[in-house]
C-alpha cells in the first residue's frame, strides 16, 4: 500500500525565502481543483481534517439530541413520552455516537490537519488512505444512521451484550445494523491509524527527533498502534456474531455450548483500550496548548510522554474490571483490580505537570485556557470516580448503576469534549485565519461547565442511591424525582452552551477578527506558516534544533545554542515531494514523491458501502456484485504510477541534525 514513491536522481535544491515565482509553482502543483471533481478527490490533509472536525461535531450534535430525548423521559416518575422499544433505540445510537461517531472521530480532525504542520512535512505519509478513512468514516455513520429511518436501529446499547443480542432474542434486524456498521467503521479506524504510525515514523522535518515530539502526536500515535490491535477484537466479535445470527452458528449461544461471556471478553479487550484512544488525544491537545497561555513548557515533558505510553500498555490490561461482577475468578480479580488502581498513576503525572504549569507559568485568561483548566478540574473527577471501580468491593456495588453511567461522561465528556472546544478555540486562527469571539466564548465556557457538572454529577448520587442503568422510567417512591429534574435541566443548560459554540463559530467565520500566522505567541511549528496555511504547508521545510522551535530566542539566549532554521531548507519543488527522515533522530533519508488527488478512495467507498447494504438485507448477488466492485477498485488504486518512487541513498547536501 506504499504511495510515497522515489524521485530522480537530482540534488535538492536548499533555498531562503523563495520568491513568488516558485510559490506560484508550489501552489500549483499542492492545491486542490475546484469544483466537484476536487471535492470527491482532494488527498489534502488539511480538508481531510476539516472534513472529519465538521462532521465528527454534527454526530455531535446527533448524539445531543438523542440525551436530551433520553433525558426528558427520565426528568419524572412513570413518563411515557415514548415507547420502551424507542428509548432503547434512542439510548443505544447516543452511546454508539458518541463512542464511534464523535470521540475518536474528532480527535482525528485535528491530527489529521495539524500532524504535518507540527511535525513540519508537507502531507501525511499516505495521502489517498487519508482520503479514504475519511469516506468510510462519514459512510459508516450514514449507514447506521439510516437505520432510523427504518424503525430498526440498534437497540441492545453500545456494547450489543449477548445473549439479547442474539437472534433468539432480538431477531429483528436491529442489531445487524450494528454489527455490520461498527466492522465497515473499523476499516476507516485501521487504514487512519496504520496512515499515523507510518508518518511519525518516516515524515518529519530534519532534526525533530522523538523527543522534540508534540504530546499530541505521542497521543494520537498511541492511540493509533493500540487500535491496530484493539479494533480487530471487536470487528472480529461483530463478525462472529453477524454469523450467529444469519448462518445458525452457535459461537456465543450456550444452548450449543457457546460463552456469552466470550463477547464481554472480546468486547472489552476492544473497549477499554478504546476508551483511552478517545482519550490521550484529547489529554495532547492539552499539554501542547496549555503551556502558550502559561507563557512557559509543559512541565515534565518526558514523563507525561512516557504517561502517555504507558497508560494505553496498562489499558490493555485491566479489560476484566468490566466484568467483575460476572463470576472472574479470585486470583484474577486481585491482579486486574490492582492494573486498574495502578493506570491511574501515569494519569496522575500528567494532572500534575498541567497544574505546575498553571502555578509557574503566566496564565493569560483566554476562553481556550479556561476550557483546558476546566478539563483538568473535571479530569480528577472522572479519574477519582474511575479508580473507585477499580476495587472489586466497590464495583460489585456501582456496577450497573447511574454512578458508572456519571463516571463515563465525566470520560468522555469532560476529558473529550472541553479539550476539543478549548483546542478549537486555540486552532481556529490556524484553519480559517480568524479568530472566534473571547466575550460569546466566556459565555460558551461557563454555560457549559456549570450546565455539564449540574447535569451529570448528581449522577453519582443517583447511582449510589441504587437507580440503574439503561432504565426506561421509576416510579415516584424511589425517591430519585428530584436529581433526575436537576440532571435533565444540566442537561439541557450543556447544550445551550454547546449551541453558544456554534453560533460563535458561525460569526467568526465571517466577521471574525483576522488572525496572523501567529496570534498567541505559540511555540510550535504550525504557528511558522500563514493561517491558513497554503495547499504547501511549507516553501522549505525547516530544520528543527528544540521542542520549541519558535521560542528558542527567549528560552536560550546562548548565541552560540543551535536554532531551529524555518526559512531556509530543502524546496523540493518539482512535483508533490516531501523528505523522509529516520526513525528516532529525524535524519534525512530519502525524498519522498507523494501522489496527487485521486478519486479511488471515493470509489472504493462506494463499492464497499455497496457491500455492507447488500449483506443488509441479504441481497448475496447484490453483495458479490460490491465485493468484485471493492477488488477491482484497490486494483485500480494499487495499479503502478509512472513516476512514483522512493531515492534510495540520503539526499546530498541536506543537513543530519539529532
Amino acid at each position: 500500500m506504499a504511495e510515497a514513491s522515489a524521485a530522480t536522481e537530482r540534488v535538492p535544491e536548499t533555498v531562503e525565502r523563495p520568491g513568488p515565482e516558485v510559490l506560484e509553482r508550489l501552489h500549483r502543483i499542492w492545491r486542490t481543483e475546484p469544483g466537484l471533481l476536487g471535492v470527491v478527490a482532494t488527498v489534502d490533509h488539511k480538508i481531510i481534517g476539516i472534513r472529519y472536525l465538521v462532521t465528527a461535531f454534527a454526530f455531535l450534535i446527533a448524539g445531543g439530541l438523542e440525551a436530551l430525548a433520553i433525558r426528558l423521559q427520565l426528568a419524572g416518575p412513570d413518563r411515557a413520552l415514548m415507547s420502551p422499544q424507542a428509548y432503547n433505540q434512542l439510548f443505544t445510537m447516543h452511546g454508539v455516537t458518541m463512542m464511534f461517531l464523535y470521540s475518536f472521530p474528532v480527535l482525528s480532525g485535528f491530527s489529521n490537519y495539524l500532524w504535518p504542520l507540527m511535525l513540519g512535512s508537507r502531507d501525511m505519509a499516505f495521502p489517498r488512505l487519508n482520503a479514504l478513512s475519511y469516506w468510510i468514516f462519514l459512510a459508516s455513520g450514514l449507514f447506521l444512521y439510516a437505520s432510523f429511518f427504518v424503525g430498526q436501529a440498534p437497540d441492545d446499547g453500545w456494547f450489543n451484550y449477548v445473549p439479547y443480542a442474539s437472534k433468539t432474542y432480538n431477531a429483528g434486524p436491529n442489531i445487524d445494523w450494528y454489527l455490520l456498521g461498527l466492522i465497515f467503521l473499523g476499516i476507516s479506524t485501521t487504514v487512519g491509524s496504520v496512515n499515523f504510525v507510518v508518518t511519525l515514523m518516516r515524515t518529519r522535518a530534519p532534526g525533530m527527533s522523538v523527543n522534540r515530539l508534540p504530546i499530541l502526536v505521542w497521543g494520537t500515535m498511541t492511540a493509533s498502534v493500540a487500535n491496530l490491535f484493539a479494533v480487530p477484537a471487536v470487528s472480529l466479535a461483530c463478525l462472529l456474531l453477524w454469523l450467529d445470527r444469519q448462518f445458525g452458528t452457535s459461537i456465543f449461544d450456550p444452548k450449543d455450548g457457546g460463552p456469552p461471556l466470550l463477547w464481554q471478553h472480546l468486547f472489552w479487550m476492544f473497549g477499554h483500550p478504546w476508551v483511552y484512544a478517545l482519550v490521550l488525544p484529547a489529554m495532547g491537545i492539552v499539554s501542547d496548548a496549555l503551556p502558550t497561555f502559561c507563557r512557559r513548557p509543559l512541565v515534565g515533558y518526558t514523563l507525561v510522554a512516557l504517561g502517555t505510553v504507558a497508560t494505553m500498555i496498562f489499558g490493555f490490561g485491566v479489560w476484566v474490571h468490566h466484568m467483575f461482577a460476572t463470576g472472574v475468578p479470585d486470583l484474577a480479580l486481585s491482579f486486574l483490580s490492582a492494573a486498574s488502581i495502578v493506570i491511574a498513576v501515569p494519569s496522575a503525572v500528567a494532572v500534575f505537570a498541567w497544574i505546575a504549569t498553571i502555578a509557574t507559568g503566566r496564565p493569560v485568561l483566554t476562553t481556550a485556557f479556561l476550557f483546558f483548566a476546566g478539563f483538568v478540574l473535571l479530569f480528577v473527577i472522572g479519574g477519582v470516580s474511575g479508580f473507585m471501580t477499580g476495587s472489586v468491593p466497590v464495583d460489585w456495588q456501582l456496577t450497573d448503576t447511574y454512578f458508572v453511567v456519571a463516571h463515563i461522561h465525566y470520560v468522555l465528556v469532560g476529558i473529550n469534549v472541553f479539550p476539543v472546544i478549548g483546542g478549537l478555540y486555540y486552532w481556529f486562527p490556524k484553519f480559517t485565519g480568524r479568530m472566534l469571539g473571547e466575550r460569546l466564548g466566556r459565555w460558551n465556557f461557563w454555560t457549559m461547565f456549570v450546565g455539564f457538572n449540574l447535569g451529570f454529577f448528581p449522577m453519582h448520587i443517583t447511582g449510589l442511591m441504587g437507580m440503574p442503568r439503561r432504565i426506561y422510567t421509576y416510579g415516584p417512591e424511589m425517591g430519585w424525582t428530584t436529581l433526575n429534574l436537576v440532571t435533565t435541566l444540566g442537561s439541557f443548560l450543556f447544550a445551550f452552551g454547546v449551541l453558544l459554540f456554534v453560533v460563535n463559530v458561525a460569526l467568526s467565520l465571517t466577521r471574525g477578527r483576522v488572525a496572523g500566522a501567529n496570534p498567541w505567541d505559540a511555540a510550535s511549528l504550525e504557528w511558522s506558516i500563514p493561517s491558513p496555511p497554503p495547499p504547501y504547508n511549507f516553501a522549505v521545510l525547516p530544520t528543527v534544533a528544540s521542542r520549541h522551535p519558535l521560542w528558542e530566542d527567549r528560552l536560550d539566549a546562548d548565541e552560540h545554542t543551535d536554532r531551529s532554521r524555518l526559512d531556509r531548507g530543502l524546496l523540493l519543488d518539482q512535483g508533490r515531494e516531501t523528505i523522509a527522515t529516520t526513525v528516532l533522530d529525524a535524519e534525512p533519508d530519502v525524498i519522498l514523491k507523494m501522489p496527487g488527488d485521486s478519486q479511488a478512495p471515493f470509489w472504493l467507498t462506494v463499492a464497499l458501502s455497496v457491500l455492507f447494504v447488500a449483506l443488509l438485507v441479504h441481497a448475496w448477488w447484490i453483495a458479490g456484485a460490491g465485493l468484485l466492485g471493492t477488488l477491482s477498485a484497490i486494483l485500480i488504486w494499487l495499479w503502478p504510477e509512472t513516476g512514483l518512487g522512493q531515492r534510495e541513498a540520503a539526499p546530498h547536501g541536506v543537513p543530519a541534525h539529532g
